[in-house]
Protein backbone atom coordinates (compact mmCIF):
# COMPACT_ATOMS: atom_id res chain seq x y z
CA UNK A 1 0.00 0.00 0.00
CA UNK A 2 1.48 3.33 -1.01
CA UNK A 3 0.61 6.67 0.51
CA UNK A 4 -0.79 8.10 -2.70
CA UNK A 5 -4.36 8.19 -1.56
CA UNK A 6 -6.96 9.47 -3.98
CA UNK A 7 -10.34 11.03 -3.33
CA UNK A 8 -12.14 7.72 -3.69
CA UNK A 9 -10.72 6.57 -0.37
CA UNK A 10 -12.15 9.60 1.37
CA UNK A 11 -15.64 8.72 0.25
CA UNK A 12 -15.76 5.95 2.79
CA UNK A 13 -16.52 8.50 5.47
CA UNK A 14 -19.61 9.54 3.60
CA UNK A 15 -20.60 6.02 2.69
CA UNK A 16 -20.46 4.70 6.22
CA UNK A 17 -22.38 7.64 7.66
CA UNK A 18 -25.42 7.25 5.41
CA UNK A 19 -28.18 4.87 6.35
CA UNK A 20 -31.74 4.44 5.17
CA UNK A 21 -33.48 3.48 8.38
CA UNK A 22 -36.66 2.45 6.58
CA UNK A 23 -34.88 -0.40 4.83
CA UNK A 24 -34.91 -3.66 6.68
CA UNK A 25 -32.03 -5.06 4.66
CA UNK A 26 -29.00 -3.15 3.38
CA UNK A 27 -29.02 -2.63 -0.39
CA UNK A 28 -26.68 -4.90 -2.30
CA UNK A 29 -25.55 -2.33 -4.86
CA UNK A 30 -23.87 0.21 -2.56
CA UNK A 31 -21.87 0.46 0.63
CA UNK A 32 -23.51 1.20 3.98
CA UNK A 33 -22.50 0.73 7.59
CA UNK A 34 -23.84 -2.79 7.43
CA UNK A 35 -22.00 -3.81 4.28
CA UNK A 36 -18.74 -1.89 4.63
CA UNK A 37 -17.57 -3.00 8.07
CA UNK A 38 -17.40 -6.63 7.03
CA UNK A 39 -13.69 -7.51 7.01
CA UNK A 40 -10.19 -6.31 7.87
CA UNK A 41 -9.47 -5.31 4.29
CA UNK A 42 -12.21 -2.70 4.41
CA UNK A 43 -10.96 -1.49 7.78
CA UNK A 44 -7.53 -0.98 6.26
CA UNK A 45 -9.06 0.94 3.34
CA UNK A 46 -10.85 3.27 5.73
CA UNK A 47 -7.58 3.93 7.58
CA UNK A 48 -5.97 5.12 4.33
CA UNK A 49 -8.30 8.10 4.36
CA UNK A 50 -6.32 9.59 7.26
CA UNK A 51 -2.95 9.42 5.51
CA UNK A 52 -3.09 12.53 3.28
CA UNK A 53 -4.27 14.57 6.29
CA UNK A 54 -1.42 13.62 8.61
CA UNK A 55 1.33 12.31 6.33
CA UNK A 56 1.25 14.97 3.62
CA UNK A 57 5.00 14.82 2.98
CA UNK A 58 5.91 17.23 0.18
CA UNK A 59 2.21 17.76 -0.50
CA UNK A 60 0.82 17.42 -3.99
CA UNK A 61 0.46 19.73 -6.95
CA UNK A 62 1.78 23.13 -5.93
CA UNK A 63 1.59 22.59 -2.17
CA UNK A 64 4.60 21.72 -0.02
CA UNK A 65 3.15 20.06 3.02
CA UNK A 66 4.98 21.25 6.14
CA UNK A 67 8.29 21.75 4.33
CA UNK A 68 9.08 25.44 3.90
CA UNK A 69 5.45 26.12 4.80
CA UNK A 70 5.37 28.67 7.57
CA UNK A 71 9.12 29.04 7.63
CA UNK A 72 8.88 32.77 6.90
CA UNK A 73 7.29 33.06 10.34
CA UNK A 74 10.47 32.15 12.18
CA UNK A 75 14.12 33.08 12.36
CA UNK A 76 15.47 30.53 9.87
CA UNK A 77 14.29 32.58 6.91
CA UNK A 78 14.38 36.31 6.47
CA UNK A 79 10.96 37.94 6.14
CA UNK A 80 9.57 38.58 2.68
CA UNK A 81 8.51 41.90 1.27
CA UNK A 82 5.57 42.30 1.02
CA UNK A 83 5.22 40.54 4.38
CA UNK A 84 3.78 37.07 4.80
CA UNK A 85 3.43 37.33 8.56
CA UNK A 86 3.84 39.76 11.43
CA UNK A 87 4.10 38.77 15.03
CA UNK A 88 1.21 41.07 15.81
CA UNK A 89 -2.46 40.53 16.68
CA UNK A 90 -4.82 39.41 13.96
CA UNK A 91 -8.59 39.29 13.92
CA UNK A 92 -10.54 36.64 15.78
CA UNK A 93 -13.24 36.63 13.13
CA UNK A 94 -14.87 33.65 11.48
CA UNK A 95 -12.64 30.78 10.42
CA UNK A 96 -13.06 27.17 9.38
CA UNK A 97 -10.09 25.92 11.36
CA UNK A 98 -12.01 25.31 14.61
CA UNK A 99 -13.19 21.93 13.42
CA UNK A 100 -13.47 18.47 14.90
CA UNK A 101 -14.36 16.50 11.79
CA UNK A 102 -11.18 14.41 12.00
CA UNK A 103 -11.84 13.70 15.66
CA UNK A 104 -15.29 12.52 14.66
CA UNK A 105 -13.85 10.34 11.90
CA UNK A 106 -11.36 8.76 14.32
CA UNK A 107 -14.09 8.11 16.87
CA UNK A 108 -16.36 6.64 14.22
CA UNK A 109 -13.48 4.45 13.04
CA UNK A 110 -12.81 3.22 16.56
CA UNK A 111 -16.49 2.51 17.21
CA UNK A 112 -17.05 0.55 13.99
CA UNK A 113 -13.90 -1.55 14.43
CA UNK A 114 -15.40 -3.22 17.47
CA UNK A 115 -18.14 -4.85 15.35
CA UNK A 116 -15.97 -6.18 12.51
CA UNK A 117 -15.66 -9.98 12.40
CA UNK A 118 -11.90 -10.35 12.91
CA UNK A 119 -9.53 -11.59 15.59
CA UNK A 120 -9.07 -9.86 18.93
CA UNK A 121 -5.50 -9.05 17.91
CA UNK A 122 -6.77 -7.32 14.75
CA UNK A 123 -9.41 -5.38 16.69
CA UNK A 124 -6.77 -4.20 19.15
CA UNK A 125 -4.40 -3.22 16.34
CA UNK A 126 -6.94 -1.18 14.42
CA UNK A 127 -8.33 0.33 17.61
CA UNK A 128 -4.77 1.47 18.26
CA UNK A 129 -4.53 2.96 14.79
CA UNK A 130 -7.79 4.86 15.32
CA UNK A 131 -6.63 6.14 18.69
CA UNK A 132 -3.27 7.11 17.17
CA UNK A 133 -4.98 9.34 14.61
CA UNK A 134 -7.22 10.83 17.30
CA UNK A 135 -4.13 11.55 19.42
CA UNK A 136 -2.37 13.29 16.54
CA UNK A 137 -5.43 15.40 15.73
CA UNK A 138 -5.98 16.45 19.32
CA UNK A 139 -2.30 17.20 19.88
CA UNK A 140 -2.41 19.58 16.91
CA UNK A 141 -5.65 21.20 18.09
CA UNK A 142 -4.13 21.80 21.52
CA UNK A 143 -1.01 23.30 19.96
CA UNK A 144 -3.22 25.68 18.03
CA UNK A 145 -5.87 26.65 20.58
CA UNK A 146 -4.83 25.42 24.01
CA UNK A 147 -8.00 24.29 25.77
CA UNK A 148 -10.36 22.38 23.46
CA UNK A 149 -13.43 20.20 24.07
CA UNK A 150 -12.57 16.52 24.37
CA UNK A 151 -14.78 14.15 22.41
CA UNK A 152 -13.84 10.62 23.37
CA UNK A 153 -16.54 8.92 21.38
CA UNK A 154 -18.71 9.49 18.31
CA UNK A 155 -21.07 12.40 18.93
CA UNK A 156 -24.79 12.27 18.23
CA UNK A 157 -25.23 15.27 15.95
CA UNK A 158 -28.83 15.59 17.17
CA UNK A 159 -27.71 16.04 20.77
CA UNK A 160 -26.78 19.67 21.54
CA UNK A 161 -25.30 18.73 24.92
CA UNK A 162 -22.74 16.56 23.16
CA UNK A 163 -22.18 18.88 20.23
CA UNK A 164 -21.64 22.08 22.24
CA UNK A 165 -19.24 20.82 24.84
CA UNK A 166 -17.25 23.56 26.64
CA UNK A 167 -13.48 23.66 26.35
CA UNK A 168 -11.59 21.20 28.52
CA UNK A 169 -8.25 22.18 30.10
CA UNK A 170 -5.29 21.38 27.85
CA UNK A 171 -3.64 19.13 30.44
CA UNK A 172 -6.84 17.06 30.72
CA UNK A 173 -6.92 16.70 26.93
CA UNK A 174 -3.21 15.92 26.68
CA UNK A 175 -3.53 13.25 29.37
CA UNK A 176 -6.14 11.62 27.11
CA UNK A 177 -3.81 12.04 24.14
CA UNK A 178 -1.03 10.32 26.07
CA UNK A 179 -3.40 7.47 26.95
CA UNK A 180 -4.21 7.09 23.24
CA UNK A 181 -0.52 7.02 22.31
CA UNK A 182 0.26 4.49 25.04
CA UNK A 183 -2.58 2.23 23.92
CA UNK A 184 -1.45 2.47 20.30
CA UNK A 185 2.19 1.79 21.24
CA UNK A 186 1.06 -1.37 23.04
CA UNK A 187 -1.31 -2.81 20.46
CA UNK A 188 -0.42 -1.47 17.00
CA UNK A 189 1.53 -4.06 15.05
CA UNK A 190 5.25 -3.76 14.60
CA UNK A 191 4.75 -4.73 10.96
CA UNK A 192 1.61 -4.08 8.95
CA UNK A 193 1.10 -3.19 5.31
CA UNK A 194 3.87 -1.87 3.07
CA UNK A 195 7.04 -1.24 5.12
CA UNK A 196 7.72 2.44 5.90
CA UNK A 197 4.42 3.48 4.29
CA UNK A 198 1.96 2.25 6.90
CA UNK A 199 1.21 3.05 10.51
CA UNK A 200 3.03 0.62 12.79
CA UNK A 201 4.40 0.66 16.32
CA UNK A 202 7.52 2.59 15.29
CA UNK A 203 5.44 5.33 13.68
CA UNK A 204 3.36 5.60 16.85
CA UNK A 205 6.46 5.87 19.06
CA UNK A 206 8.07 8.50 16.82
CA UNK A 207 4.99 10.72 16.84
CA UNK A 208 4.58 10.17 20.57
CA UNK A 209 8.10 11.51 21.13
CA UNK A 210 7.35 14.54 18.95
CA UNK A 211 4.03 15.60 20.44
CA UNK A 212 4.91 14.83 24.05
CA UNK A 213 8.09 16.91 23.70
CA UNK A 214 6.03 19.86 22.52
CA UNK A 215 3.52 19.60 25.34
CA UNK A 216 6.14 19.07 28.04
CA UNK A 217 7.93 22.23 26.90
CA UNK A 218 4.68 24.18 26.87
CA UNK A 219 3.83 23.04 30.39
CA UNK A 220 7.28 24.08 31.63
CA UNK A 221 7.81 27.37 29.84
CA UNK A 222 4.27 28.72 29.48
CA UNK A 223 2.36 27.29 32.43
CA UNK A 224 5.08 26.56 34.97
CA UNK A 225 3.53 23.16 35.63
CA UNK A 226 6.66 21.13 36.22
CA UNK A 227 4.74 18.05 37.34
CA UNK A 228 3.01 17.77 33.98
CA UNK A 229 6.20 18.76 32.20
CA UNK A 230 8.07 15.87 33.81
CA UNK A 231 5.26 13.46 32.91
CA UNK A 232 5.31 14.43 29.24
CA UNK A 233 9.11 14.71 28.97
CA UNK A 234 9.33 11.18 30.36
CA UNK A 235 6.82 9.98 27.76
CA UNK A 236 8.81 11.66 24.96
CA UNK A 237 12.08 10.20 26.20
CA UNK A 238 10.65 6.71 26.67
CA UNK A 239 9.12 6.61 23.19
CA UNK A 240 12.32 7.82 21.54
CA UNK A 241 14.44 5.45 23.61
CA UNK A 242 12.38 2.45 22.55
CA UNK A 243 13.14 3.27 18.92
CA UNK A 244 16.82 3.78 19.66
CA UNK A 245 17.07 0.53 21.59
CA UNK A 246 15.27 -1.38 18.83
CA UNK A 247 18.29 -1.06 16.54
CA UNK A 248 16.00 -0.96 13.51
CA UNK A 249 17.21 2.43 12.24
CA UNK A 250 20.53 4.05 11.39
CA UNK A 251 21.81 7.13 9.61
CA UNK A 252 23.12 7.36 6.08
CA UNK A 253 23.76 10.25 3.70
CA UNK A 254 21.98 13.38 4.98
CA UNK A 255 20.79 14.85 1.69
CA UNK A 256 19.61 11.54 0.25
CA UNK A 257 16.86 11.48 2.87
CA UNK A 258 15.30 14.51 1.15
CA UNK A 259 16.12 14.09 -2.53
CA UNK A 260 15.69 10.40 -3.38
CA UNK A 261 13.26 9.00 -5.93
CA UNK A 262 12.54 6.05 -3.64
CA UNK A 263 13.08 5.98 0.13
CA UNK A 264 12.02 2.37 0.63
CA UNK A 265 15.55 1.23 1.40
CA UNK A 266 16.72 4.24 3.39
CA UNK A 267 17.78 3.07 6.87
CA UNK A 268 16.83 6.37 8.53
CA UNK A 269 13.27 6.61 7.28
CA UNK A 270 10.51 5.49 9.62
CA UNK A 271 7.66 6.66 7.36
CA UNK A 272 7.65 8.25 3.92
CA UNK A 273 5.29 9.34 1.16
CA UNK A 274 5.91 7.88 -2.28
CA UNK A 275 5.42 9.81 -5.54
CA UNK A 276 4.93 8.51 -9.08
CA UNK A 277 5.02 10.39 -12.37
CA UNK A 278 1.55 10.86 -13.80
CA UNK A 279 -0.11 9.74 -10.56
CA UNK A 280 1.05 11.81 -7.60
CA UNK A 281 3.63 14.59 -7.90
CA UNK A 282 4.63 17.78 -6.09
CA UNK A 283 6.51 21.06 -6.59
CA UNK A 284 8.99 21.32 -3.72
CA UNK A 285 11.99 20.27 -5.78
CA UNK A 286 11.11 22.92 -8.38
CA UNK A 287 11.42 25.55 -5.65
CA UNK A 288 14.93 24.24 -4.98
CA UNK A 289 15.75 24.22 -8.69
CA UNK A 290 14.57 26.93 -11.04
CA UNK A 291 12.54 29.39 -8.99
CA UNK A 292 13.38 32.43 -6.82
CA UNK A 293 13.43 31.57 -3.12
CA UNK A 294 12.72 33.21 0.18
CA UNK A 295 16.26 33.20 1.52
CA UNK A 296 17.79 31.77 4.65
CA UNK A 297 18.74 34.37 7.24
CA UNK A 298 22.25 35.26 8.36
CA UNK A 299 21.05 34.27 11.82
CA UNK A 300 20.45 30.71 10.67
CA UNK A 301 23.72 30.49 8.73
CA UNK A 302 25.61 31.75 11.79
CA UNK A 303 24.12 28.97 13.90
CA UNK A 304 26.11 26.28 12.04
CA UNK A 305 29.19 25.20 13.97
CA UNK A 306 32.71 25.26 12.63
CA UNK A 307 34.16 21.92 11.57
CA UNK A 308 35.99 21.64 14.93
CA UNK A 309 32.60 21.39 16.63
CA UNK A 310 32.76 24.88 18.15
CA UNK A 311 30.45 27.88 17.60
CA UNK A 312 31.79 30.41 15.12
CA UNK A 313 32.19 32.95 17.93
CA UNK A 314 34.66 30.62 19.61
CA UNK A 315 36.32 28.60 16.85
CA UNK A 316 39.68 29.74 15.42
CA UNK A 317 38.68 28.09 12.14
CA UNK A 318 35.91 30.60 11.34
CA UNK A 319 36.98 32.98 8.58
CA UNK A 320 34.22 35.56 8.75
CA UNK A 321 31.26 36.45 6.52
CA UNK A 322 32.55 38.96 4.00
CA UNK A 323 33.04 36.45 1.19
CA UNK A 324 31.25 33.32 0.09
CA UNK A 325 34.41 31.27 0.47
CA UNK A 326 34.90 32.50 4.04
CA UNK A 327 31.33 31.81 5.13
CA UNK A 328 31.36 28.18 4.07
CA UNK A 329 34.96 27.29 4.88
CA UNK A 330 35.49 24.87 7.76
CA UNK A 331 31.83 24.49 8.70
CA UNK A 332 29.47 21.71 9.74
CA UNK A 333 29.06 19.76 6.45
CA UNK A 334 25.27 19.92 6.81
CA UNK A 335 25.55 23.53 5.65
CA UNK A 336 26.67 22.42 2.19
CA UNK A 337 24.14 19.58 2.15
CA UNK A 338 21.40 22.15 2.74
CA UNK A 339 22.53 25.28 0.88
CA UNK A 340 24.21 26.14 -2.42
CA UNK A 341 27.79 26.97 -1.46
CA UNK A 342 29.32 27.26 -4.94
CA UNK A 343 27.75 30.62 -5.77
CA UNK A 344 25.59 33.44 -4.52
CA UNK A 345 22.25 33.66 -6.32
CA UNK A 346 21.40 37.34 -6.47
CA UNK A 347 18.42 39.26 -7.80
CA UNK A 348 19.39 40.73 -11.14
CA UNK A 349 22.04 38.09 -11.77
CA UNK A 350 20.35 34.71 -11.31
CA UNK A 351 16.76 33.98 -12.37
CA UNK A 352 16.51 31.51 -9.48
CA UNK A 353 17.82 34.07 -6.97
CA UNK A 354 17.40 34.00 -3.23
CA UNK A 355 16.18 37.04 -1.32
CA UNK A 356 19.27 36.74 0.89
CA UNK A 357 21.72 35.53 -1.77
CA UNK A 358 22.01 32.00 -0.35
CA UNK A 359 19.79 29.37 -1.96
CA UNK A 360 18.61 26.02 -0.71
CA UNK A 361 19.18 22.72 -2.50
CA UNK A 362 18.36 20.30 0.30
CA UNK A 363 15.39 18.95 -1.70
CA UNK A 364 17.02 18.95 -5.12
CA UNK A 365 17.81 15.72 -6.96
CA UNK A 366 20.61 16.76 -9.29
CA UNK A 367 19.91 13.99 -11.82
CA UNK A 368 16.35 15.28 -12.34
CA UNK A 369 16.96 19.02 -12.39
CA UNK A 370 16.89 19.38 -16.21
CA UNK A 371 14.15 16.79 -16.80
CA UNK A 372 10.39 17.46 -16.76
CA UNK A 373 10.29 15.80 -13.31
CA UNK A 374 12.47 18.64 -12.03
CA UNK A 375 10.12 21.45 -12.95
CA UNK A 376 6.67 22.79 -12.20
CA UNK A 377 4.53 20.40 -10.11
CA UNK A 378 5.92 17.25 -11.76
CA UNK A 379 8.45 16.40 -9.03
CA UNK A 380 8.71 12.75 -8.01
CA UNK A 381 11.29 12.65 -5.21
CA UNK A 382 9.92 10.85 -2.16
CA UNK A 383 9.22 12.73 1.04
CA UNK A 384 10.33 11.66 4.51
CA UNK A 385 7.39 11.96 6.88
CA UNK A 386 9.13 10.70 10.01
CA UNK A 387 12.86 10.02 10.28
CA UNK A 388 15.27 8.71 12.87
CA UNK A 389 17.31 11.92 13.01
CA UNK A 390 14.38 13.71 14.65
CA UNK A 391 13.89 10.88 17.14
CA UNK A 392 17.52 11.14 18.26
CA UNK A 393 17.29 14.85 18.98
CA UNK A 394 13.88 14.40 20.65
CA UNK A 395 15.50 11.92 23.02
CA UNK A 396 18.37 14.23 23.89
CA UNK A 397 16.21 17.30 24.51
CA UNK A 398 13.71 15.40 26.67
CA UNK A 399 16.55 13.87 28.69
CA UNK A 400 18.26 17.23 29.25
CA UNK A 401 14.98 18.88 30.22
CA UNK A 402 14.25 16.13 32.75
CA UNK A 403 17.68 16.73 34.27
CA UNK A 404 16.88 20.45 34.55
CA UNK A 405 13.72 19.54 36.47
CA UNK A 406 15.49 17.45 39.07
CA UNK A 407 15.70 14.15 37.20
CA UNK A 408 18.71 11.99 36.43
CA UNK A 409 21.66 14.03 35.23
CA UNK A 410 22.48 14.06 31.54
CA UNK A 411 25.22 11.51 30.94
CA UNK A 412 27.86 10.82 28.35
CA UNK A 413 25.90 7.70 27.41
CA UNK A 414 22.93 9.92 26.60
CA UNK A 415 25.11 12.00 24.27
CA UNK A 416 26.65 8.96 22.64
CA UNK A 417 23.24 7.47 21.72
CA UNK A 418 21.85 10.74 20.33
CA UNK A 419 23.81 13.82 19.31
CA UNK A 420 27.03 11.92 18.69
CA UNK A 421 25.19 9.55 16.38
CA UNK A 422 23.98 12.57 14.40
CA UNK A 423 27.49 14.01 14.25
CA UNK A 424 29.03 10.69 13.22
CA UNK A 425 26.67 10.44 10.25
CA UNK A 426 28.53 9.43 7.07
CA UNK A 427 29.69 12.59 5.33
CA UNK A 428 29.21 14.79 8.43
CA UNK A 429 31.79 13.45 10.91
CA UNK A 430 31.83 16.33 13.35
CA UNK A 431 33.82 15.84 16.56
CA UNK A 432 31.90 14.00 19.27
CA UNK A 433 30.45 15.98 22.15
CA UNK A 434 31.57 15.33 25.71
CA UNK A 435 30.38 16.77 29.01
CA UNK A 436 32.60 19.07 31.04
CA UNK A 437 30.66 20.30 34.03
CA UNK A 438 27.64 22.23 32.81
CA UNK A 439 28.96 22.66 29.27
CA UNK A 440 29.55 20.72 26.11
CA UNK A 441 33.08 20.14 24.90
CA UNK A 442 34.49 19.23 21.50
CA UNK A 443 38.02 17.86 21.11
CA UNK A 444 38.49 18.51 24.82
CA UNK A 445 37.56 22.21 24.56
CA UNK A 446 34.63 23.15 26.79
CA UNK A 447 32.74 26.08 25.34
CA UNK A 448 29.92 28.51 25.92
CA UNK A 449 28.56 30.32 22.87
CA UNK A 450 28.94 34.10 23.33
CA UNK A 451 25.67 34.51 21.41
CA UNK A 452 23.75 32.35 23.90
CA UNK A 453 20.45 33.60 25.27
CA UNK A 454 21.38 33.90 28.96
CA UNK A 455 17.96 32.65 30.04
CA UNK A 456 18.82 29.27 28.47
CA UNK A 457 21.47 26.96 29.94
CA UNK A 458 24.57 26.33 27.86
CA UNK A 459 23.67 22.66 27.38
CA UNK A 460 20.07 23.33 26.32
CA UNK A 461 21.30 26.10 24.01
CA UNK A 462 23.58 23.65 22.22
CA UNK A 463 20.88 20.97 22.03
CA UNK A 464 18.49 23.50 20.51
CA UNK A 465 21.20 24.50 18.03
CA UNK A 466 21.64 20.87 17.01
CA UNK A 467 17.90 20.54 16.53
CA UNK A 468 17.77 23.68 14.41
CA UNK A 469 20.57 22.49 12.14
CA UNK A 470 19.49 18.86 11.83
CA UNK A 471 15.88 19.82 11.03
CA UNK A 472 16.58 22.97 9.00
CA UNK A 473 13.57 23.92 6.83
CA UNK A 474 11.60 20.79 7.67
CA UNK A 475 8.78 22.76 9.27
CA UNK A 476 9.77 22.50 12.95
CA UNK A 477 11.32 25.83 13.85
CA UNK A 478 8.16 27.86 14.38
CA UNK A 479 6.65 25.27 16.72
CA UNK A 480 9.98 25.02 18.53
CA UNK A 481 10.01 28.76 19.18
CA UNK A 482 6.41 28.58 20.32
CA UNK A 483 6.90 25.74 22.80
CA UNK A 484 10.09 27.32 24.21
CA UNK A 485 8.22 30.65 24.56
CA UNK A 486 10.84 32.29 22.35
CA UNK A 487 8.91 33.88 19.50
CA UNK A 488 10.79 37.08 20.26
CA UNK A 489 13.74 35.49 18.46
CA UNK A 490 11.85 36.16 15.22
CA UNK A 491 11.49 39.92 15.93
CA UNK A 492 13.49 41.66 13.22
CA UNK A 493 14.11 44.74 15.35
CA UNK A 494 15.37 42.87 18.40
CA UNK A 495 17.34 40.43 16.24
CA UNK A 496 18.41 42.23 13.05
CA UNK A 497 20.46 39.28 11.73
CA UNK A 498 17.15 37.61 10.91
CA UNK A 499 16.60 40.38 8.38
CA UNK A 500 20.07 40.11 6.90
CA UNK A 501 21.45 38.08 4.05
CA UNK A 502 24.96 37.70 2.72
CA UNK A 503 27.51 40.55 2.48
CA UNK A 504 28.00 41.82 -1.09
CA UNK A 505 29.25 44.91 -2.89
CA UNK A 506 27.75 46.50 -5.99
CA UNK A 507 31.26 46.86 -7.37
CA UNK A 508 31.61 43.07 -7.38
CA UNK A 509 28.08 42.50 -8.66
CA UNK A 510 27.30 45.50 -10.93
CA UNK A 511 24.12 43.88 -12.26
CA UNK A 512 22.62 43.53 -8.80
CA UNK A 513 18.97 44.56 -8.96
CA UNK A 514 18.59 48.17 -7.82
CA UNK A 515 15.72 47.12 -5.56
CA UNK A 516 18.16 45.07 -3.46
CA UNK A 517 18.96 47.14 -0.37
CA UNK A 518 22.36 46.78 1.30
CA UNK A 519 23.03 47.70 4.91
CA UNK A 520 25.92 50.09 4.14
CA UNK A 521 24.72 51.68 0.91
CA UNK A 522 26.75 50.27 -1.97
CA UNK A 523 27.94 47.37 0.12
CA UNK A 524 26.79 45.44 3.14
CA UNK A 525 24.39 42.72 4.14
CA UNK A 526 21.33 42.27 1.96
CA UNK A 527 18.23 43.51 3.80
CA UNK A 528 15.37 41.42 2.37
CA UNK A 529 12.54 43.21 4.18
CA UNK A 530 13.48 46.84 3.84
CA UNK A 531 10.21 48.62 4.56
CA UNK A 532 8.53 49.02 7.93
CA UNK A 533 5.43 47.08 6.88
CA UNK A 534 7.55 44.00 6.20
CA UNK A 535 9.13 43.80 9.63
CA UNK A 536 8.28 41.05 12.09
CA UNK A 537 7.48 42.72 15.39
CA UNK A 538 6.72 40.69 18.47
CA UNK A 539 4.59 42.94 20.65
CA UNK A 540 1.77 40.76 21.98
CA UNK A 541 2.29 37.27 23.45
CA UNK A 542 -1.28 36.28 22.68
CA UNK A 543 -0.11 35.15 19.24
CA UNK A 544 1.26 31.97 20.82
CA UNK A 545 -2.29 30.64 20.48
CA UNK A 546 -4.86 31.21 17.76
CA UNK A 547 -8.12 32.90 18.64
CA UNK A 548 -11.29 30.90 18.91
CA UNK A 549 -13.38 32.08 15.93
CA UNK A 550 -16.10 34.48 17.03
CA UNK A 551 -18.71 32.74 14.87
CA UNK A 552 -18.17 29.59 16.97
CA UNK A 553 -18.53 31.60 20.18
CA UNK A 554 -21.81 33.00 18.83
CA UNK A 555 -23.03 29.56 17.78
CA UNK A 556 -22.35 28.17 21.25
CA UNK A 557 -24.14 31.14 22.81
CA UNK A 558 -27.20 30.46 20.67
CA UNK A 559 -27.27 27.00 22.24
CA UNK A 560 -26.91 28.29 25.78
CA UNK A 561 -23.24 27.38 26.23
CA UNK A 562 -20.28 29.67 26.88
CA UNK A 563 -17.29 29.03 24.63
CA UNK A 564 -14.43 30.98 26.16
CA UNK A 565 -11.94 33.02 24.14
CA UNK A 566 -8.17 32.75 24.47
CA UNK A 567 -6.55 35.33 26.70
CA UNK A 568 -5.88 38.65 25.02
CA UNK A 569 -8.18 38.13 22.05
Amino acid sequence: MKIKIFAILLTTLVLVSCQDDFLERPPLDRLTDETFWANESNVRTFAWGFYPQYFSGYGSGFTWGRFFSGQSLNDDFSPSSPPQFRLQPVTAATAAYWRFSWVRKANLFHDRIQTVPMSEEAINHWSGVARFFRAVEYAQLVQQFGDVPWFGEEVDDQNPEQLFRPRDPRDFVMDRVLEDFEYAAQFVRLSDGTPKQSVNKDVVLAYMSQFMLFEASWQKYHLGNNEKAVKYFQAAKSAADQLIQSGRYSLGNYREVFSSVNLAGNPEVILFRHYEAGMLTHALMSYNNMEPQTGVSKNAIDSYLASDGLPIGVSPLYQGDRTREAIFANRDPRISETFVTSQYRLNGISPNFSTTGISTHKYLNESLRLLPEGSSSLNIIDSPVMRYGEVLINYLEATAELASLGGTALSQADLDKSINVLRARPGINLPAVTLVGDRFAANGVAYDDPQRDQSVSSILWEIRRERRIELMMEGFRLNDLRRWKKLEYADTQANPTINRGTWVTRAEFPNLQSAVVLSEGNEGYIIPANVAAAQRIFNNPRVYLDPVPIDQIALYEENGVVLTQNEGW
